[in-house]
């Protein structure tokens, strides 16, 4: 006869056994369950890689992430500069089942032409390639760095700056537009005159101690009224280690972006001071609960669409910044930067990412009153 003590410790070990059985099976049915639910149409969400490495590293990064994400983006200059590694690298995102966007810089710095491989590459990946191309047009503007386009001898005024700066892009824009389904660029300013310029998406870029608020309001402000896309990047927080926020952060900027209808949220690493840039395993987990989230809450995407916008002066190219921030970068802080400040931040906190904020062109007028609650004007004027 078998002890009592000896059945007891049977039973106990077959209910473990049970026990872990039905865990390990749950979790792959939950698991299987998010993966089911579609996310919405068109939404895309992965990790840049920007960092110098090799097209191992590039791949690693890519396996890394390849089961919660769906979008990864060439950044590097040692893949794209390299037509061999840049074919290779693309065709390794795309078999893993991720879009890809490619970041191209001055046309001349590359050993081989860069029209002829997108065209090639928009027939050969179809609808799982973007362009990005000019990295921060207004941003570069409004702090005239290297790529800022115009300077303070040539405008007269606003309007002169706006005109000079939306034809003078749409020039190199549109060489590139024809080549590719989609154009797109990241910044942290002037994103209005970026989309006149001819972008298809601006990614506002969320960093530093920047509203991430403000920016939903003016990139999407922008993007709704001329009908484009937009989008969110995760960039630095600060200018050393460990360079970007807490993973916690990084999940509440995810779902705050996606709450508000952001087509494209992206990670942005750089440079590589761990084996994945400047992500570490808990910015991997907060990926991974975004995924979750976005698999299991498709209808809160972009639940906080805008109900109210508050309208600029015409060709007003504010850097919204601080309460004296330039404009165009040319010209000092006018009498009405500080109020149009302090407008902006106070209507954020009253309405949160449910604020637009858009341009007083007559084309738009009628729209933005067919498409908001309320429009509140720079001059007091409030509809």
């Amino acid at each position: 006869m078998i002890p009592e003590a000896e059945k007891l410790s049977r039973r106990l070990l077959m209910l473990t056994v049970v026990l872990v059985a039905v865990i390990l099976i749950s979790s792959f049915a939950v698991s299987e369950w998010l993966n089911s639910r579609e996310l919405p149409s068109g939404f895309l969400v992965g990790v840049e890689f920007a960092y110098s490495g090799s097209l191992d590293d590039l791949k690693d990064l890519v396996d890394k992430v390849r089961s919660y994400t769906n979008l990864f983006v060439i950044g590097s200059i040692e893949i794209t500069f390299n037509q061999t590694a840049l074919n290779e690298a693309c065709n390794y995102i795309v078999n893993a089942g991720l879009h890809v966007i490619v970041l191209f810089t001055d046309s001349r710095k590359y050993s081989y032409d860069i029209f002829n491989w997108m065209d090639d590459a928009k027939e050969r990946y179809v609808d799982m390639l973007s362009i990005y191309r000019f990295d921060e047009p207004g941003g570069n503007q409004l702090d005239l760095g290297e790529s800022a386009i115009v300077n303070a001898t040539e405008a007269v005024d606003y309007s002169d700056a706006a005109t000079l700066y939306v034809e003078r892009w749409g020039t190199h824009i549109q060489f590139y537009s024809p080549h590719t389904s989609e154009l797109l660029t990241a910044d942290y300013g002037l994103y209005w005159f970026d989309y006149k310029a001819g972008y298809d998406t601006v990614l506002a870029e969320f960093g530093w101690n920047h509203s991430r608020k403000l920016h939903i309001a003016l990139c999407r402000g922008a993007a709704k009224t001329q009908n484009r896309r937009w989008g969110a990047i995760v960039t630095w927080t600060y200018n050393g280690t460990p360079y970007i926020e807490s993973a916690s952060q990084l999940y509440q900027d995810m779902t705050l972006a996606f709450d508000a209808g952001a087509k494209y949220i992206v990670v942005f690493s750089y440079p590589k001071i761990g084996p994945y840039g400047i992500l570490t395993e808990a910015h991997f987990e907060a990926l991974k609960n975004f995924w979750n989230y976005a698999h299991s809450n498709p209808q809160n995407f972009g639940i906080n669409q805008a109900k109210v916008a508050y309208v600029l002066p015409q060709d007003y190219g504010f850097g919204f910044r601080r309460p004296d921030d330039t404009i165009w970068g040319v010209f000092p802080p006018d009498e009405l930067s500080e109020k149009i400040w302090l407008d902006s931040n106070n209507l954020v906190n009253v309405y949160g990412s449910r604020l637009d904020i858009v341009y007083n062109e007559a084309e738009f007028l009628n729209a933005y009153r067919s498409c908001y609650e309320k429009l509140i004007f720079w001059n007091e004027t409030v509809e």
